[in-house]
């Protein structure tokens, strides 16, 4: 089972693009991208993507269309865990807390019944 490597910022962004589009050329991820860098350095990062085993290419005439090669659900649980331990401690109710005081005055009912939800599952998880 391939290890999922950390990614930068500009990885992520860019392997967002990718799966958002579900492949993409060097220049359909930068007209992606709200804010891209050059052509060349996207291009460099689409190469550190593949060499880290996150990308593959296909050649498509002159151009190469990059596919995802891992699933989207993997890299963003290795994402959270790496805000996790970077940010909150490591701890998901720090993680918990900061969301919902971000979020106070603008979450549903149905959001906070399914936060209370969670919590008293994770409660029953643990008698």
């Amino acid at each position: 089972m391939l290890k999922i490597q950390h990614l930068s910022r500009r990885e992520r962004e860019i392997m967002n693009v990718i799966f958002t589009r579900g492949r993409a050329t060097a220049t359909e991820v930068m007209e992606g991208m709200a804010e891209p860098p050059s052509y060349s350095a996207v291009r460099a990062t689409l190469r550190i993507l593949e060499q880290k085993g996150h990308l593959k290419h296909q050649h498509d005439g002159a151009r190469y269309v990059y596919i995802p090669t891992v699933n989207r659900e993997r890299v963003r649980l290795t994402a959270l865990d790496q805000l996790l331990t970077t940010f909150f401690d490591g701890s998901a109710a720090n993680v918990v807390t900061t969301l919902i005081e971000r979020q106070k005055g603008t979450m549903s009912n149905e959001e906070l019944d399914r936060l209370a939800e969670l919590i008293d599952d994770a409660r029953k998880e643990g008698r």
